[in-house]
């Protein structure tokens, strides 16, 4: 029987304490608690390079790494003591596995940081258990084994071990019901506030300057730069600002002046018990994660910590976080605590003898997506976040620091970080009723089985087209992004997979909208096709002169100064040639451009453009995204259409491809129409002003009965694509891919006069010779029925040695292959491309043999680098043209 003693004490705090160290005078003061007493008057410079708000173990490890840059002109600011805010309470748990490689590359540099601080003589608790996490159902594995495939190519090394090897490695676990298991032999734990501490100490010793019990009261900007940061010991001017505030860092957003700073987050309680120490308890236990059960288990002084992330979280401090809330805990709930109660006493049975010295209930903060807040605000040059970690701030404090110290330096990081940039948020997700609705959801996805595709149920229906009833009635599976609901594919009530919450949605092997997907890709290439594509970010941008012409002139790689009318694909890049934007702009007059981009970049682009906009006001940008829906009209029958509802001539010589014009449809009037797909297949795009788009839809649908016209959604968009070879920027393209490198150079202007941003770059990457391709792969000995799906993300194989990963995927119903497209090239031993003088004639080596990994198994996959040539049959419609309907023309 379980136990129970409740101390009347917190934790015992650490007797580590910084005030032990070489002080400067009213530079540091450090305790144990906060110093907020009457006869203390801490101060602050007038002047720094950097400061950073909070001194919990982000902001220290951000100053640290800062310092090892040479950049030592810098201050934390912290309201309480260091480490007071939620560091303090820290489970300490080192573990590196996650789905993608980036976030792995981020905490095993976390993990081999905090070891090389061990070695040289600083005690941050430090041990290499090693951990298990464990695989009640067969999915589990599965994710499990895509989770190994993808560490072993950043050299992080795990195992796939049966529930006896489990049990032999800790045999206090009861295994079962357990189908399998890996081992990550070099994950550990830490002493969570000796860590920060002495990462402080360390940035301190450099000549970084902390100083306590000082709150920030105003961030005040000017020309879109921080400027100043008022304190309550004084103003400081800087250069630049770090808001590492952990669940503070929203409030903290809310006191920029004049614009407020977004910082999505929102605390909820987090539970954990400490048992005391208990005979038959190995210091060196593993680290257990049971997944299926939400809770974790470590050695902790011979007893163990345990905890978990319930399915019913509760969310904190939605009013406010108190006054002085420093090194305190929240009203502990047995009755909450008891669902993880029960999977810790039936994952270790031993527990159920153990005496409890506490349980303990701490805030932290989480984000809508689980993913941490990290990079620029899209308003301020100077002002970075590094906040919400989502109870993974111990682990990832080394990573996230050293990426924000370099950004700060750099002006970059070499890795692809977008998955956690700020910018994939728009205003909403900072709502704070939509973040107390979402974040337990949040919470709970910590450990639940995360299938591909699978959406989250809590926060919808906030952004919706004018066709979502419509397309509601017709049967629209939807899901969101940018909190904007799209339909991704249509069911009937008596489909088996007619909606995202039902049971049978989610598998790693083909999913059940597979044939409904196929129907929707058959209409397509065979007839015609509607879809719904408004949540597309659109902006406008207009000038009296031609400084729009310049400006764009100048922010994209292709051509933008063409005929009225003229579509053009386009990048906007960085300086190093990558990526900023990938989008379609067309010119609707001299001085009016109307930019498209996928929705994922609304926040990023309109950021961008802002970025660049000419000081003397010439050039005006405005988000129009809610102002006009967007229908898409594909298929061999989508020119017959339009030509039946509108007077507008359709034929490919009156109405080219890549163009646009201003027409009539039905009764509506002003929509801006372009001949473009981007499926590769033949259609139209009609951006519609959004009163008039229930009626253009009704118009078409109507219409469109003769010719058996369907809705589809954004799977078969995914599919067709897939199928033709089309990137899509934030899956296939990022800010560190050239358009060389994926066989866009064509689109850039690089042997034009016109200069623009990653010219200089590229002229260089052209010259040398690029790293990497992108490459379109069909696999071989595959049953797209039977056997595990690849989702991206897997490891491809060139003569048995790693070359790249997929990045998205899915079945060519044409071609009848499963089709992944992903970037290859040739790897050094410290995992960096290799320049390749021809990349073409690297891949396609008529003697390489190539292999993608799906959850351990390797399929076979041929290589192309140019879109396939698929001839599809079109059907006729089912009804006699009449005589005064304009031919088609091929």
């Amino acid at each position: 029987m379980l136990k129970l003693s409740f101390p009347p004490s917190l934790f015992s705090l650490s007797s580590f304490k910084l005030s032990n160290l070489p002080r400067l005078s009213n530079r540091l003061h450090t305790s144990s608690v906060a110093c907020n007493s009457q006869d203390e008057h801490p101060t602050v410079p007038s002047h720094c390079k950097v400061v950073i708000c909070g001194g919990g173990i982000v902001g220290s490890s951000v100053a640290y790494h800062l310092a090892e840059r040479g950049w030592t002109d810098v201050v934390i600011v912290e309201q309480g003591s260091l480490t007071c805010g939620t560091t303090w309470h820290a489970a300490g748990l080192i573990g590196r596995v996650r789905t993608s490689p980036t976030e792995m590359k981020i905490l095993d540099y976390s993990r081999k940081l905090y070891e090389s601080i061990q070695k040289t003589g600083h005690d941050v608790g430090w041990k290499q258990t090693g951990s298990i996490a464990l695989a009640r159902t067969k999915d589990r594995l599965v994710e499990f084994k895509r989770k190994h495939a993808v560490a072993k190519t950043i050299g992080l090394e795990t195992h796939i071990i049966t529930p006896a090897e489990a049990k032999e490695r800790c045999p206090l676990l009861f295994t079962d019901d357990i189908v399998g298991a890996m081992w990550i032999p070099h994950d550990g734990v830490v002493d969570s506030k000796s860590l920060s501490l002495t990462l402080a100490k360390l940035a301190h010793v450099k000549g970084v300057m902390i100083v306590e019990g000082v709150g920030v009261t105003k961030v005040t900007t000017k020309k879109g730069s921080v400027r100043e940061v008022e304190t309550t010991a004084g103003t400081i001017h800087c250069d630049y600002f770090v808001n590492c505030a952990g669940q503070w860092a929203r409030a903290l957003g809310k006191k920029t002046f004049p614009k407020t700073v977004k910082a999505p987050l929102h605390s909820c309680e987090h539970y954990y018990m400490v048992t005391k120490p208990q005979v038959g308890i190995d210091s060196m236990m593993p680290v257990i994660r049971d997944y299926d059960g939400q809770v974790y288990l470590r050695e902790y002084n011979r007893g163990i910590l345990a905890g978990g992330f319930d399915l019913a979280a509760k969310p904190c401090f939605h009013k406010g976080i108190p006054d002085r809330f420093e090194f305190q805990q929240l009203q502990a709930d047995w009755d909450h605590f008891h669902s993880l109660l029960d999977n810790i006493t039936h994952r270790m049975p031993i527990l159920n003898e153990a005496e409890v010295d506490r349980l303990f209930n701490g805030p932290e903060s989480f984000t809508p997506d689980s993913k941490c807040i990290m990079g620029k605000s899209p308003k301020l040059k100077n002002y970075f976040l590094a906040a919400g970690m989502n109870s993974s701030g111990i682990v990832a404090a080394g990573g996230v620091g050293k990426n924000i110290a370099d950004w700060i330096v750099d002006g970059d990081t070499k890795l692809n970080l977008w998955p956690f940039d700020v910018r994939r948020f728009v205003r909403l997700h900072n709502n704070k009723k939509f973040l107390k609705d979402r974040i337990p959801e949040a919470v709970a996805n910590h450990y639940q089985l995360k299938y591909p595709r699978e959406e989250y149920k809590t926060g919808r229906k906030l952004r919706c087209s004018p066709l979502h009833t419509r397309l509601e009635v017709a049967g629209a599976v939807f899901g969101e992004t940018m909190a904007y609901e799209r339909a991704m594919y249509f069911a009937q009530p008596s489909d088996s997979c007619i909606g995202m919450e039902s049971g049978n949605q989610w598998s790693w092997a083909k999913p059940c909208w597979f044939e409904n997907v196929q129907e929707e890709y058959w209409a397509c290439k065979e007839r015609v096709c509607i879809m719904d594509m408004s949540s597309f970010a659109k902006f406008d941008v207009k000038s009296q002169g031609d400084e729009a012409t310049k400006y764009l002139n100048y922010l994209c790689s292709n051509k933008i100064d063409n005929d009225l009318g003229t579509i053009v694909h386009t990048g906007m890049h960085n300086i190093h040639g990558g990526f900023e934007n990938d989008c379609t702009v067309a010119r609707l007059e001299p001085n009016h451009y109307f930019i498209i981009c996928p929705a994922t970049q609304q926040t990023r682009c309109i950021a961008w453009l802002n970025y660049h906009l000419p000081p003397d006001g010439s050039v005006q940008v405005t988000d129009v995204t809610s102002m006009f829906s967007g229908i898409n009209i594909i298929g061999p029958h989508a020119q017959q259409l339009l030509a039946d509802v509108s007077e507008f001539p359709t034929t490919k010589t009156a109405f080219r491809p890549m163009t646009s014009n201003v027409i009539d449809v039905g009764h509506a009037s002003s929509i801006r129409a372009m001949r473009l797909t981007h499926t590769g297949e033949d259609g139209f795009i009609l951006y519609i002003p959004a009163e008039y788009a229930l009626h253009v839809y009704d118009t078409l649908m109507t219409a469109g009965k003769d010719y058996g016209i369907r809705n589809a959604g954004y799977y078969a968009l995914r599919h067709l694509r897939i199928e033709n070879f089309f990137a899509f920027w934030g899956l296939d393209l990022d800010d560190k891919t050239s358009p060389l490198e994926c066989g866009r150079g064509f689109r850039t202007k690089l042997d034009e006069h016109d200069d623009f941003i990653g010219k200089s770059a590229l002229l260089r990457e052209r010259q040398n010779g690029v790293k990497r391709r992108f490459t379109q792969f069909l696999l071989d000995d595959y049953d797209v029925h039977r056997d595990y799906w690849p989702w991206g993300g897997e490891p491809i194989y060139r003569d048995g040695q790693y070359v790249g990963l997929t990045t998205t995927c899915g079945y060519g119903f044409t071609l009848e292959k499963m089709v992944c497209l992903g970037f290859v090239g040739d790897i050094d031993n410290n995992g960096e491309y290799v320049t390749q003088r021809n990349i073409n004639e690297w891949v396609m080596n008529k003697n390489a043999k190539y292999e993608i990994d799906i959850a351990g198994v390797r399929f076979p996959a041929r290589p192309g680098i140019y879109t396939p040539k698929i001839t599809v049959q079109t059907l006729d419609p089912i009804f006699v043209p009449a005589p005064d309907r304009p031919s088609k023309e091929s």
